[in-house]
């Protein structure tokens, strides 16, 4: 049996679904001990917790710490089922396609609400970041010799990635521009090459994450990934020579 709240607060239960069909984000705060069953085995002990129940299908643990990053969680599709586990207690099993399972044994709800968040419009770059992306698409050479431009904000199944581009030898490029590169600009280009390389049109893709500034972190794991780092400079591409004192 899974139960959700409706959007007058009421409680309802049928057969289980897919968390993905949930449409609206749960919140629920409460004394709770977690156990994840699968490949590896972990264990929360009992304490105040938060709980989040995401319309993308991800059931995540938090604590009043660690910033973003959960305590434990199950990443979509997945399946919620929640039953009373007697004395009081309720126990949500989380169970994903490969059978592993997070327990949430709960003790005391203190908290239990759903909210409408509606359509996300996604990510809007500041003004240097879109700027730089509109320069570099005029100067596309500046990837290297032979390069040209396909289009700008090329459309993938999970958003638009910066530019598309083909090199000297006719092969598709991404390439995602950033004012800082950082790990999760590495993570989002390399979600943009995995699936732009499921489209034989296009397959094999490479990768170039561009920015002023690059992280030495996010440049690790990108050269570790095969994706090509280019620290771009504002000010030339702008066209605006430095005022530094020079030799010749």
């Amino acid at each position: 049996m899974i139960a959700e709240r409706n959007g007058s607060g009421q409680l309802w239960s049928g057969p289980a679904l897919a968390c993905s069909s949930v449409v609206r984000v749960r919140l629920v705060i409460a004394n709770c001990h977690v156990d994840y069953v699968g490949r590896l085995t972990s264990h929360l002990p009992k304490a105040r917790r938060l709980l989040l129940v995401k319309s993308d299908g991800s059931v995540s643990i938090h604590a009043d710490d660690r910033a973003y990053k959960p305590l434990n969680w199950m990443s979509p599709p997945c399946w919620l089922v929640e039953d009373d586990a007697g004395d009081g207690k309720q126990l949500w099993v989380v169970t994903n396609k490969a059978g592993e399972e997070l327990r949430i044994t709960i003790d005391e709800v203190e908290h239990d609400s759903s909210h409408e968040l509606g359509v996300d419009p996604g990510l809007i770059k500041d003004g240097v970041e879109a700027h730089l992306q509109e320069l570099l698409a005029e100067h596309v050479e500046t990837l290297g010799p032979g390069y040209t431009l396909v289009r700008r904000e090329f459309m993938t199944a999970i958003g638009p990635v910066d530019l598309m581009c083909r090199n000297a030898d006719g092969a598709s490029v991404a390439v995602e521009i950033k004012r800082r590169g950082e790990i999760d600009g590495v993570e989002q280009l390399t979600r943009y090459l995995e699936l732009l390389n499921r489209d034989p049109l296009l397959a094999p893709v490479t990768g170039v994450f561009a920015a002023q500034q690059i992280k030495p972190q996010a440049r690790t794991l990108a050269e570790d990934r095969g994706i090509r780092c280019l620290t771009l400079d504002y000010e030339a591409l702008r066209g605006i020579e430095s005022t530094e004192f020079r030799l010749f």
